[in-house]
């Protein structure tokens, strides 16, 4: 008995020593399945699974966890003391609390990523979300500024659905690539046409402008004076139209924003030349205008208002472009006053000197047909030396040149004394007036005859009598005083001028000489009486320009389209104009000329008409033209020049000369002469 009770007693003992482990493991499994329960539940992972896409989701799934929260922590409450609860709850402190952007890479804490691990053998998902993660941190910045809601589908993406978005991504970053790529081609084609196209643009065309200029390269250059500008003329559309709507408080205080602008504008033509005080009547002018506008606009008035003021703009611009005409005309014609001072101090002292000194070396070699001889014919001191200067300094045998001077009798002294005070070294210089020519008058010189006509003198000397400059401008240029002058029309005299001469070689006064000329002796005219340089190019200076083809005596005997040439250095050749009688083609036409009909002015039509067929033309580059007129010349062409040419009305003496031309001209000066100091005469 004793016995079976104490197996009895044993077994017992066994059997509850088996519950009580039994028992014991249940406990443990409840709790490791609650406390793991507790910790997805409280940090919302379950929700993750059901993947909530934006933030209404977001919202009603944080809401489904706080009543599943509290769930658990009763059937907590209810196994585990409350010292088992704290001691779970502060292994979670580090977790921080639950919020929207929890799945995000750069908020994950160390944590969760060590719990991610711990279950990955239990939960595929968490795996696959942590491999995700790696990937994730590998992309670059641009990436990581996606919204959260696309870094919460690409964190539980399958590697089949990563790389096929990476796929994408390459192929989109190609794709702009391949676009950029193209862009830059097309950019450096058009700037390739760009730079093709202003290589054809005709520089001497264009003048002083250039596509590449430096204001051209902002759009928006000084706009505060454009705004300016353009509120002005709004302000005075609207004055206008207040005073038609009988609207004179509104009239008058646009009126005195408008002065305001004005005082502020002033001269200024760029933004930093403004009053600091424009932005203030800018804004106040703004105002005013936006007052007005309310109160008077009215398309079709305004539309009227400013085509007037455009039409009366316009009539403006060309009246002032008359007047600048004239000044212009006015200011190549006047004689700067250290010319002047010059020719008197000149002409004194020459006048002073005895008969025997006035007389000039080597008269012998005035008709010498084997020597380099050369015609001046010039009123102006200065010019004529700069010829001589210039054209002995580049000569090679000095000794074999013969300059022949005319002038008139009043500069006549003064171009004497000035070459007898400055020879121009081995060289021969003689010096004549035109007014001691006794067989140049009026019975010979169809010129001279028609100038002492009273139609003549009424034209070139009354002009209708304009009273305003504008009126006279178109009159001016007909009654400047080379066209009336002897020295310009003795050009057609040359034979009977040096009849002993068998070639010479004719010079304007406002040419410089920048080489050896001798070998223009050398030019084969081919019979031909002129050798010139011609100046047509395409439609330019073609004799349509100069001569009247709607006279049947001018389209009967000329071409329109026939080349045109420049007087300033010709090489005549005189025997063969003895043998053409090129003077008695002159006279003719001068006499059919006689009412301007043919041509209006000057030398150079009668001079095409003269030698009409009878012209040899030179190489360009012994003669280069336009520097009076043409800012645009190539500098290579002017260096490599033989003779430049200030024809124009910028001669280099006047202070309307263009600066990057006068040294060609002003290098041949003495400034330092005596009388050119005397006389204030700078470079």
């Amino acid at each position: 008995m004793a016995i079976k009770r104490g197996l009895q007693s044993g077994g017992g003992g066994k059997s509850k020593g088996i519950g009580s482990r039994f028992f014991t493991s249940v406990v443990v499994f409840l709790f490791t399945f609650l406390a793991f329960a507790f910790l997805f539940v409280g940090r919302g992972l379950f929700t993750a699974a059901s993947s909530g896409s934006n933030e209404l989701s977001i919202v009603s799934s944080k809401q489904d966890l706080n009543w599943r929260e509290r769930l658990a922590l009763q059937h907590l409450n209810s196994l585990f003391s409350k010292d088992v609860i704290d001691v779970i709850n502060a292994s979670t402190n580090d977790l921080g609390p639950l919020n929207v952007d929890f799945f995000r890479k750069d908020k994950l804490s160390a944590s969760w990523k060590l719990a991610g691990h711990e279950t990955s053998a239990d939960n595929g998902t968490s795996s696959e979300a942590t491999g995700a993660l790696k990937t994730k941190q590998e992309t670059s910045r641009v990436k990581e500024e996606h919204t959260s809601n696309e870094d919460r589908s690409m964190f539980f993406e399958t590697p089949a659905k990563l790389v096929r978005r990476q796929l994408r991504e390459k192929r989109r970053e190609k794709r702009a690539a391949d676009l950029i790529k193209q862009d830059d081609e097309v950019a450096v084609k058009l700037e390739n046409a760009a730079i093709e196209r202003s290589k054809s643009v005709d520089s001497a065309v264009l003048g002083k402008y250039s596509i590449w200029r430096k204001e051209n390269d902002n759009e928006n250059t000084d706009s505060t004076v454009r705004l300016i500008r353009d509120q002005m003329i709004m302000a005075r559309v609207y004055i206008s139209l207040a005073k038609m709507k009988n609207k004179l408080d509104l009239a008058n205080e646009l009126q005195n924003r408008l002065k305001e602008s004005q005082r502020s504008l002033g001269d200024a033509t760029t933004d930093s030349d403004l009053h600091h005080s424009a932005p203030e009547k800018i804004k106040l002018m703004g105002q005013v205008l936006s007052k007005a506008k309310e109160q008077l606009y009215d398309c079709n008035l305004v539309t009227g208002k400013l085509r007037a003021m455009l039409q009366s703009a316009d009539e403006q611009v060309r009246s002032l472009k008359k007047q600048s005409t004239f000044l212009s005309q006015l200011a190549a014609k006047t004689i700067p006053n250290g010319l002047h001072c010059l020719a008197m101090r000149l002409t004194i002292d020459y006048y002073l000197l005895p008969p025997e000194k006035r007389k000039f070396p080597q008269s012998e070699n005035l008709e010498n047909p084997n020597l380099y001889h050369y015609a001046l014919f010039s009123d102006n001191v200065l010019a004529a030396s700069v010829v001589v200067n210039s054209t002995i300094m580049n000569a090679k045998d000095p000794g074999k040149h013969v300059f022949h001077l005319v002038t008139d009798k009043l500069n006549f002294g003064a171009m004497n004394m000035w070459f007898l005070l400055n020879p121009p070294g081995k060289a021969t210089i003689h010096v004549e007036n035109v007014d001691e020519f006794k067989w140049l008058n009026s019975s010979y010189c169809p010129v001279l005859r028609q100038l002492e006509s009273a139609a003549m003198k009424e034209y070139y000397f009354k002009a209708a009598h304009p009273t305003t400059l504008s009126a006279g401008s178109s009159n001016l240029k007909y009654r400047n005083p080379k066209y009336l002058s002897m020295l310009n029309h003795l050009r057609f005299y040359l034979p009977q001028v040096y009849p002993k001469l068998d070639k010479i070689l004719f010079l304007d006064d406002d040419i410089v000489v920048q080489k050896d000329l001798t070998g223009l002796w050398l030019v084969d005219l081919h019979g031909k009486v002129n050798g010139a340089v011609e100046t047509c190019g395409e439609s330019f200076h073609r004799f349509d320009k100069y001569l009247n083809f709607s006279n049947p005596h001018i389209a009967k005997n000329f071409d329109p389209n026939a080349c045109g040439w420049a007087y300033g250095m010709n090489m005549f050749d005189l025997m063969e104009w003895k043998k053409q009688d090129i003077t008695g083609i002159y006279h003719k036409w001068q006499n059919m000329n006689e009412d301007r009909v043919l041509w209006k002015l000057g030398t150079l039509p009668p001079g095409l008409i003269t030698f009409y067929g009878l012209t040899h033309p030179l190489e360009k580059s012994w003669h280069v033209l336009g520097l009076g007129y043409n800012p645009s010349i190539d500098k290579t062409d002017i260096e490599n020049a033989a003779v430049v040419h200030y024809n124009g009305n910028m001669k280099p003496w006047l202070e309307l000369a263009m600066t990057k031309y006068k040294p060609y001209w002003t290098k041949y000066i003495k400034y330092d002469h005596p009388y050119v100091r005397n006389c204030k005469l700078s470079e």
